[in-house]
């Protein structure tokens, strides 16, 4: 008679949690709010290299995981995957602040790591959990302290306007640019793409505060939407939005849809837009990224947008894959021509 009988794993059972999964599933609770958990992540390091040489910065800072903005077309929802969330919804639901972001930043920069860093390359920096846990505030507090740094935050929140204090004290000793993301001015239709996010309205009052306070500021109409958000009167209105907010430098790039976004994105798609799906299926159907005519027109317009309204400034060019993890490259289809919006009952 046999005693003992090897156990076996059930079957479909999820894989065990290994490096980041396994941190994540340790993690202490730091609240809830509706259906988003807080959570407190253990880090040891700040600073993340960015590999790619194309691009303007050489380290990346996220003092979060996840973001509650909930943006239908947000690339960076694959950085769940890593902690062993394939829902695309967990990625606005379960957010992660880094532990000790500002003790253990002071130890990475202290080592003089050179490059330029880019804060809220995947998520933004001051979504929500900012007001109650502060870890980008901790961050930047820490950054105050060093010289001769270049540095650059992304964001779509006028929370910013919080440190804008700390950000001129950063700036007197280093290279500072504040990239506002606007992508549209119309507000039911930013709505619908960025759930949570604060209106494009506020986003420019915060930009137009922080050129006021001497910082520079450069606004991004990034992504830009195929036959959503890249009607060339749509993109004018946000560049001349942004001359008058003051800021210095105007860019857009279209959108880059990864295998993980498109898990939240064509669905939204199918319900908002439907007559759109084949188009976006074809368009994305080999890749992430859109090349040829149909971007090259949209950097066309950008740049005679930047000329028109003096948005020329000193902050460098992201590429459209600037935040992404891969390097990618898609042929768009030849001829293909800025497509107009068509929102009527889309998004109401």
């Amino acid at each position: 008679m046999q005693l003992f009988t090897r156990s076996e794993p059930a079957k479909n059972a999820p894989p065990p949690l290994v490096g980041l999964g396994k941190i994540a599933a340790k993690s202490r609770t730091l609240g809830r709010k509706r259906k988003v958990e807080y959570f407190s992540l253990a880090s040891k390091s700040i600073l993340n290299r960015c590999d790619n040489p194309q691009q303007p910065f050489t380290w990346t800072i996220n003092p979060y995981r996840g973001c509650e903005f909930g943006c239908k077309y947000c690339y960076a929802r694959y950085t769940h995957e890593y902690m062993g969330m394939e829902q695309w919804q967990q990625f606005e639901e379960k957010i992660y602040s880094k532990e000790r972001a500002g003790e253990i930043l002071q130890a990475e920069l202290g080592k003089d790591p050179g490059g330029a860093i880019a804060i809220g390359t995947a998520t933004d920096p001051y979504q929500p959990a900012e007001r109650h846990f502060q870890t980008t505030r901790r961050i930047l507090e820490t950054i105050s302290g060093f010289r001769g740094l270049q540095v650059s935050i992304t964001t779509k929140s006028d929370l910013i306007r919080r440190d804008v204090d700390l950000l001129r004290r950063i700036a007197v000793s280093n290279h500072l640019r504040i990239n506002m993301t606007v992508t549209t001015l119309r507000a039911d239709l930013a709505r619908c793409l960025e759930v949570r996010a604060p209106c494009p309205a506020l986003r420019l009052s915060a930009a137009a505060e922080l050129a006021r306070a001497d910082l520079q500021v450069a606004v991004f109409a990034m992504p830009v939407l195929p036959a959503i958000t890249d009607d060339p009167q749509d993109l004018e209105a946000v560049a001349r939005a942004a001359s008058l907010a003051g800021a210095c430098y105007f860019a857009a790039n279209v959108l880059f849809l990864m295998p993980s976004a498109q898990k939240a994105f064509f669905p939204f798609l199918e319900q908002k837009f439907p007559h759109l799906m084949k188009q976006y299926r074809r368009l994305y159907a080999r890749g992430a990224y859109i090349r040829g005519d149909y971007s090259k027109q949209i950097q066309e317009l950008v740049q005679q947008l930047r000329e028109k309204y003096r948005l020329n400034g000193p902050p460098r060019h992201y590429a459209a894959e600037a935040f992404a993890p891969v390097s990618q490259m898609q042929l768009f289809a030849r001829n293909q021509p800025v497509r107009q919006l068509t929102t009527s009952g889309n998004c109401g």
